[in-house]
């Protein structure tokens, strides 16, 4: 089919699962149940909209499986990927049904990234700027014999796998904090990885039909979220989506420079927010307050529209310049966006203590 036809099938797919969701999530009673000072403007919202982005994912790629093993990739490193989305989803269920302690949410990223190693995907090298490549496949200790081959333990690789997956998905976790925010911006994502890997130099009609697929499941999911959202992603959905776009930065051939583009001042905001919680005697992923970028742009007016498109215009303009950059220019256009988290933080800290002052 064509690759149209595939998207359009995949949006309305999305759309019927998610009022499927909606109306379970209600009868369910999984509702959204905000406290503190991140949503002083509670009103009951059903979750569980991750699981519509999910399956109809899973249902148009088994439909289009011959696709998925038509480049380098085989059936055990599919059957890692989707066993680790199922898990996120699995535990993202049971936290919004049951608030879970943090020490028992994490059991569910952690085995999904250790899903994904053992099904043989990681990431083995990665370019170097100055020239060449940086290998991280040189250690192994073998792990198991089956399927008459030994499999390994690459250790730097799985290593490096492991902490990637984990801080995509934390990323997309602590960005999940306006309506429309991370669906949209991992459809950019997406959608710039499919137009990446169905050029004539980087030709990977498998990795492109996966990008396409989540692109559009992402955009069928955004009618119903965005504001004022009528269904959230949820615990599962906000962790499954940086995990796919994780997982599609890695086998599409050791992509991480677009991923970091494309999620650059979302991954930034992640990492001042730990170093902050850290020097504050914290802990990151335990303590929630309103100091990510998104909600500092709102208490100064911005609104949720202009905050959520500010989101997505960067995101388009940093992913798309990967599209003609050479590595050099990639790090570029990185330290440029580093420069601009920068000077947003200078500018907010600023504020803060001429507020207080």
């Amino acid at each position: 089919m064509s690759y149209l036809a595939l998207f359009l099938t995949t949006f309305a797919l999305a759309v019927v699962l998610t009022v499927v969701f909606k109306w379970l999530a209600k009868k369910l009673k999984i509702i959204d149940r905000p406290a503190g000072e991140r949503k002083p403007d509670y009103r009951p919202v059903p979750l569980l909209g991750g699981w519509a982005i999910f399956l109809a994912m899973l249902a148009v790629l088994i439909w289009q499986k011959d696709i998925l093993v038509s480049g380098n990739l085989e059936w055990h490193h599919w059957l890692g990927v989707l066993a680790g989305a199922g898990l996120l989803m699995l535990g993202g269920t049971l936290d919004d049904k049951y608030n879970l302690s943090f020490k028992r949410q994490i059991i569910f990223p952690v085995l999904a990234s250790l899903a994904v190693i053992a099904g043989g995907v990681g990431i083995e090298k990665i370019t170097n700027p100055l020239a060449g490549f940086l290998y991280f496949d040189q250690w192994k200790i073998p792990m198991a014999y089956w399927g008459g081959q030994w499999h390994y333990f690459v250790v730097v690789a799985d290593i490096f796998t492991w902490l990637w997956l984990m801080g995509m998905m934390y990323t997309t976790k602590l960005l999940d904090g306006v309506d429309g925010l991370v669906t949209g911006t991992t459809a950019i994502g997406a959608l710039i990885i499919f137009l990446f890997t169905t050029t004539t130099r980087y030709y990977q009609p498998d990795i492109a039909l996966a990008a396409l697929v989540l692109a559009g499941a992402c955009l069928g999911f955004l009618l119903f979220n965005w504001r004022p959202a009528k269904i959230y992603l949820g615990e599962g959905g906000s962790l499954l989506l940086g995990f796919v776009l994780g997982v599609l930065s890695i086998i599409s051939g050791g992509k991480i420079a677009i991923a970091l583009l494309i999620m650059g001042i979302p991954i930034l905001d992640v990492v001042w927010t730990i170093v902050r919680r850290l020097a504050k005697g914290q802990n990151p992923f335990k303590t929630a307050d309103r100091r990510h970028l998104h909600f500092r742009l709102l208490d100064r007016g911005w609104g949720k529209g202009r905050t959520v498109l500010l989101y997505y215009l960067l995101s388009a303009i940093f992913g798309l310049s990967a599209l003609f950059l050479q590595s050099r220019g990639k790090v570029l256009s990185l330290a440029i966006l580093g420069m601009i988290m920068l000077g947003l933080i200078i500018w907010f800290t600023y504020l803060e203590r001429k507020n207080r002052v």
